[in-house]
């Protein structure tokens, strides 16, 4: 099992920035992916941004230029910095990591943009 704590979330006004953090615990020796999701009230859920197993990074087109996924191995963590944000950015955002094709998901952290 793996455990994922997200923390950071909150209110802030347009063209403001959030750093959320994904805190990893349990078995997490060779988890392949990780990454963030968000869902926003009557949409589907979206992947953000994500590490790939090989390492790389994923952005929806949407959020290129204006946020980064990095991560803290020694830490566990993931983290999200998000810049110039957007009221459309307004979401649920969730931590994800898949293992042996098993997804784990974190609790969720509400983030809210003001315009």
């Amino acid at each position: 099992q793996v455990q994922l704590v997200e923390s950071g979330g909150g209110l802030v006004q347009a063209g403001g920035s959030l750093r959320l953090s994904c805190a990893a615990s349990g078995s997490i020796f060779r988890i392949n992916a990780m990454g963030w999701y968000r869902q926003a009230p009557g949409k589907q859920r979206e992947l953000v941004a994500a590490f790939t197993s090989g390492g790389s990074t994923n952005y929806v087109d949407s959020v290129k230029g204006r946020f980064t996924i990095s991560r803290d191995n020694a830490k566990n963590t993931v983290y999200l910095q998000m810049n110039s944000l957007k009221p459309e950015d307004t979401a649920v955002y969730y931590c994800n990591a898949e293992k042996y094709g098993v997804y784990y998901w974190g609790q969720g952290t509400q983030v809210t943009v003001s315009s």
